[in-house]
């Protein structure tokens, strides 16, 4: 079985629950998500099976879009409301007009601190194995960018923001840093990601709709990689031409700079890049 499937995973199970229960469905072993969701958020968790897993990275560079719910006053250790408090603050809420100024300082290009409970390896360690153990240590800012945060609602205390963000930005983080600068602190109380580049959570599929179509020898939940990436088609000419390109080589190629879907006589053969009318695959299938 080879393709991408759009899940729809619930809060309560981790992203590897979610692709154990698919090997047990699907009877497929090479299964690989595109970017973790915690046991507590969720929403779409891209999965790429068989042949497609060489996409992973690919589909990880996506922006996302998230729906977060947070809360005022207090901090815990996760950065999140399944954490142990760790410190309370004196100023528990805000107005609406101090969050609006604040969250203008949070989108753009911005730098951000990744949280020690994650999947983010320094020195060949998860930092979230460190944390459990009550070890800390120094992790570097990174660049991130967030095109833009919206305040769904908001009572002083409580509320929920909408955002679309960049690879490797971290919401617990980024409410984290938005206490603080509200000089309070803050939690994220839930998570919904609601879309991974063109994949919505409206079109995505639970684990049991999955199961019930595969019982019935329905596969309509499985995108071809051709389908999914929604690059423009390039067609090659000559059969010296497929021969290069099916060998790693570069060939000349008349279009503009990007990424393409390449084929052969209406065949697929993969993704490849033209750059200064060069041609070369990076991903064949």
């Amino acid at each position: 079985m080879e393709g991408i499937i759009n899940i729809n995973k619930p809060s309560g199970i981790t992203s590897f629950d979610v692709i154990r229960a698919l090997r047990k469905i699907l009877k497929e072993k090479r299964i690989g998500h595109t970017g973790t969701l915690d046991p507590l958020a969720e929403g779409v968790l891209v999965i790429c099976l068989g042949r497609a897993t060489k996409l992973v990275q690919d589909i990880e560079g996506y922006s996302k879009i998230y729906t977060a719910g947070f809360q005022l006053g207090y901090r815990t250790d996760t950065y999140d409301i399944e954490g142990k408090i760790i410190e309370e603050s004196e100023k528990k809420n805000a107005t609406r007009d101090e969050l609006d100024g604040v969250l203008k300082k949070f989108t753009g290009n911005i730098k951000q601190i990744p949280p020690m409970y994650s999947a983010l390896k320094i020195d060949g360690q998860k930092l979230y194995n460190l944390a459990r153990k009550g070890i800390e240590i120094e992790r570097k800012a990174r660049d991130i960018y967030i095109d833009f945060i919206e305040v769904l609602e908001f009572d002083g205390i409580r509320g929920r923001i909408r955002c679309n963000v960049s690879k490797g930005t971290y919401i617990r983080s980024l409410i984290d840093d938005i206490g603080k600068e509200l000089g309070s602190l803050a939690i994220m109380s839930s998570l919904i990601r609601e879309k991974v580049g063109n994949s919505s959570i409206s079109e995505a599929f639970t684990l049991e709709e999955i199961e019930r179509l595969y019982s019935k020898g329905n596969v309509s939940f499985l995108q071809s990689v051709e389908n999914f990436f929604d690059y423009p088609k390039l067609e090659i000419e000559e059969e010296r031409n497929l021969t290069l390109f099916l060998n790693g080589n570069t060939i000349r190629y008349k279009s503009s700079d990007g990424r393409y879907r390449a084929y052969y006589k209406n065949k697929f053969l993969g993704l490849a890049n033209v750059n200064n009318n060069l041609l070369k695959g990076y991903k064949y299938f």
